[in-house]
């Protein structure tokens, strides 16, 4: 009820208006009619008294070499990016595991839920166990690379290697932001259009140069904003940004003892609620030469790989400068 009335609201109110205006179909709540690029699995989960699916992409390689590789996707994200990505590992001989988490994607958006790190990762876990996975690399990317690091400081025997891509959560944000409550983040979150989320991918991922190939991601997002059950989906992402303010990783860097890689673009500037923090340190949040140098002294024995001139997609923009040194790494 509480989500109909929602709706309605923001119908007369007129806020989806310029969503519908443009030719990005309606996408389905659980992106029923967006194509992944390889076969998608369901696992089954009874998570806080709802019962919900994960969707998960399960590659196998045709030569194995034993090893199987974990793909987590972030914020804005789901696990259809890593298509590139996925395809150079199974050549290499790796087994390619790519879920989306509750709440993105394929998966399940829940009607009542308490997200947390923890929780997502013992939702992975579970993913693992049920396919028989007792070893794997981990690579996060954004809110993954959150995510990734939660899983293997839970699970270090089950880690063998965590690359982190371009993650958020290298600070903390509370020193600097104040507070949102979850009502705040889900208005934010209604007043999404296709023109807006383009609009913030133009300015913070790509520097300003749209390519063709960045289409699929706005529409993905943008295609829900006309959704009958978008309430339901921007509340998801209101728990989500409650979950990743709330949530730092970042004091728990020095406890990781696996190898570890990190590529870091350095356009990056990527800070959730940077423009709500006061002027005078807005400049110096998300300053990812800077936290990269940082995160890596932190972790003993990483290995930092820092991409010029690219922002905080390493693996969409520049791809063959993400896939070298990850190749690299784990033949290590």
């Amino acid at each position: 009820m509480r989500y109909a009335i929602v709706l309605w609201l923001l119908l007369t109110t007129g806020i989806f208006t310029h969503a519908q205006q443009s030719s990005t179909p309606v996408n389905g709540t659980n992106l029923e009619n967006v194509s992944y690029p390889f076969d998608v699995h369901y696992l089954s989960l009874d998570v806080q008294g709802e019962p919900l699916r994960m969707a998960y992409m399960d590659i196998k390689p045709t030569s194995p070499n034993g090893r199987t590789i974990v793909l987590l996707h972030g914020k804005n994200f789901n696990g259809a990016y890593w298509e590139q990505t996925a395809h150079d590992l199974q050549q290499e001989g790796y087994r390619v595991i790519i879920p989306d988490q509750i709440g993105f994607g394929k998966s399940s958006k829940p009607t009542r839920i308490q997200y947390s790190f923890p929780l997502l990762a013992s939702q992975t876990k579970t993913l693992l166990d049920t396919l028989n996975v007792t070893k794997t690399i981990v690579l996060g990317h954004s809110m993954g690379g959150m995510l990734a690091t939660r899983f293997a400081l839970m699970y270090p025997s089950v880690t063998e290697k965590l690359v982190l891509e371009n993650p958020i959560g290298l600070e903390d944000w509370r020193q600097y932001v104040p507070y949102m409550p979850v009502e705040e983040w889900y208005q934010e979150e209604l007043k999404q259009t296709y023109e807006s989320i383009r609009q913030y991918q133009l300015t913070f991922y790509y520097d300003n140069k749209w390519k063709p190939a960045y289409d699929r991601w706005v529409n993905m997002l943008a295609g829900w904003t006309t959704n009958i059950d978008y309430p339901r989906i921007a509340w998801n992402s209101a728990l989500l940004y409650d979950m990743i303010f709330t949530q730092p990783v970042c004091y728990e860097f020095d406890q990781l003892r696996m190898p570890v890689l990190l590529i870091i673009g350095q356009r990056d500037r990527t800070a959730l609620g940077k423009n709500k923090a006061p002027a005078g340190v807005r400049g110096q949040l998300g300053n990812y030469p800077v936290l990269g140098k940082k995160t890596a002294a932190l972790i003993k024995g990483s290995t930092l790989v820092e991409i010029e001139g690219i922002g905080h997609l390493p693996h969409i923009e520049a791809y063959e400068k993400f896939i070298a040194p990850l190749k690299a790494f784990l033949k290590k």
